[in-house]
């Protein structure tokens, strides 16, 4: 019955998620009077509406957000399931879904799929670079396996499986007069102009917070979504960037760059933390990326783990220890 049903359980998802039922027919492509008699359909044998109009289109009704949450549930146990079968029959197949800060994209992570591919070719890796509010939304949908994200919001739901401290690094042009210095306080990049991610980025809103307590006014200058143009921006001028430690790799190898570390003193730094959803099983794949994804990052830990993050992490090595003791070290390879 779950099989022959998942057409009409994304068609109820979609008519969810755009909130109209004229636009979730153009997007599946069929006609609105059909995917309305779907609809009805399951509200006849639930006994209950799930849509309500209203003056812009439809919206869930109480019974309609339980029934989407289930169907959620089921597709996500159904990925699972999928992923067994595959290991089984030796198709070696499956997806991973990310959800990852800006940060860690482009240089750690990457790395990290160039790894995982050369051991499992036929898996297909999904990877959203997105803020951490937006990660985390991403992983309560189900539209994640895994999230990456420096600072995330404070949720029950999330379970971290590794977590390290990351300090804040300030960067700039290598000529900069700052850059004779080894080590920085954020007092002293308020003397200059500052190119700053956008505030629904988690690192801006640790400068943010940082920079409210104390009396000097900063000068932001520059603002992108863009940490790559960020950097590009301070080149060959005096104007100061800011980013997480694991995400200037890349530019300490740029000759036109300075990254200097921020003192520790000013307390920039926070959690970079590799989660899942708690109390879900991960497909095979995921679950194998999420082993590779802490191994690395445990041995490049820049800050220690304070006291719950080191207790999290402790119930996530026991929770997955669980899931997978019965699992042979082969059904991927």
């Amino acid at each position: 019955m779950a099989l022959r049903n998942m057409r009409v359980w994304r068609y109820l998802e979609e008519v969810a998620r755009v909130g109209s039922v004229r636009q979730a027919a153009e997007r599946l492509h069929v006609t609105p009077s059909a995917l309305l008699r779907r609809i009805q359909d399951v509200e006849s044998d639930l006994g209950a509406a799930l849509f309500e109009r209203t003056s812009s289109g439809v919206q869930l009704t109480a019974a309609g957000e339980i029934f989407i949450g289930w169907i959620k549930n089921q597709n996500a146990d159904l990925r699972r399931v999928y992923s067994q079968i595959e290991a089984l029959n030796g198709l070696r197949r499956g997806e991973i879904r990310i959800a990852v800060s800006q940060a860690v994209a482009r240089g750690f992570l990457m790395k990290e799929m160039i790894e995982f591919r050369a051991k499992h070719p036929l898996v297909k890796l999904s990877i959203t670079v997105c803020d951490h509010t937006t990660a985390m939304r991403h992983l309560l949908a189900y539209e994640a396996d895994l999230i990456l994200v420096f600072r995330p919001p404070h949720a029950a739901e999330l379970q971290p499986v590794m977590s390290i401290g990351q300090g804040m690094v300030a960067v700039m042009a290598h000529d900069h007069p700052l850059a004779a210095k080894a080590r920085l306080r954020v007092r002293d990049c308020l003397m200059y102009d500052l190119a700053l991610p956008e505030p629904s980025y988690s690192g801006r809103e640790l400068i943010d917070q940082i920079l409210a307590r104390g009396s000097v006014q900063p000068n932001p200058v520059i603002e992108s979504n863009s940490f790559d143009l960020l950097a590009d921006m301070v080149k060959g001028t005096e104007v100061i960037s800011f980013q997480v430690d694991i995400g200037a790799s890349r530019w300490r190898e740029d000759p036109e760059l300075a990254v200097r570390p921020i003192d520790e003193a000013d307390g920039a730094h926070g959690p970079l933390v590799l989660g899942q959803l708690k109390g879900r099983t991960l497909p095979l794949p995921a679950a194998r990326f999420a082993e590779q994804l802490a191994r690395r990052l445990d041995e490049m830990r820049s800050l220690p783990m304070d006291e719950a993050a080191a207790r999290a992490l402790h119930t996530a090595k026991a929770t997955r220890s669980k899931a997978t003791e019965a699992e042979t070290e082969d059904e991927l390879d």
